[in-house]
């Protein structure tokens, strides 16, 4: 009693904070921790921050990812094209993932170990792709990154910026 509660319809303020790089200091995949919505990025941070990803992900078996989204096409294309942008195989829909309403967030979870994905709707979320990394053998390497821009990975990402390989 007397906790304030948030109103789970108010949309999520973008992160500004991390857009602007305060002097001497580098945007990295730490800094995107504890984060409730990923920042607006500029391209030499997204590059950046890729390549970081990238090293990070080479260390480990598989992965888990999660994204949340402001609806079931923005967190299915950004499901697609972060599998696309890493070579990984698509994941196929859950037997037990049920439609979601039009016009709520939700929330994907998709496993490669399983090869599948869920949906749910999911409201008070932020934006942005969450990545965790599984070693069993090697625990140290695990670690989860985001929250990532829902298209970090999209072929026609920022203007300029080279199609995901």
């Amino acid at each position: 009693m007397g906790a304030l509660q948030a109103d789970p319809l108010a949309p999520t303020p973008p992160s500004p904070a991390l857009a602007q790089e305060p002097a001497g200091e580098t945007l990295n995949l730490e800094r995107l921790r504890g984060l409730r919505t990923a920042p607006t990025l500029g391209l030499a941070q997204r590059q950046q921050l890729k390549q970081e990803l990238v090293l990070a992900l080479a260390r480990c078996q598989w992965f888990t990812v999660g994204v949340m989204a402001p609806g079931e096409a923005e967190a299915l294309a950004a499901l697609r094209a972060l599998e696309s942008g890493l070579g990984w195989s698509s994941l196929v829909a859950a037997s037990d993932t049920a439609s979601v309403a039009p016009g709520h967030s939700v929330f994907l979870k998709g496993n490669q170990r399983t090869g599948t994905y869920q949906l749910r709707q999911e409201n008070g979320l932020g934006e942005g792709l969450l990545i965790t990394g599984h070693h069993p053998e090697d625990p140290s390497v695990e670690g989860t990154w985001g929250p990532l821009p829902l298209d970090l990975f999209a072929a026609a990402g920022l203007a300029g910026e080279p199609a995901a390989a």
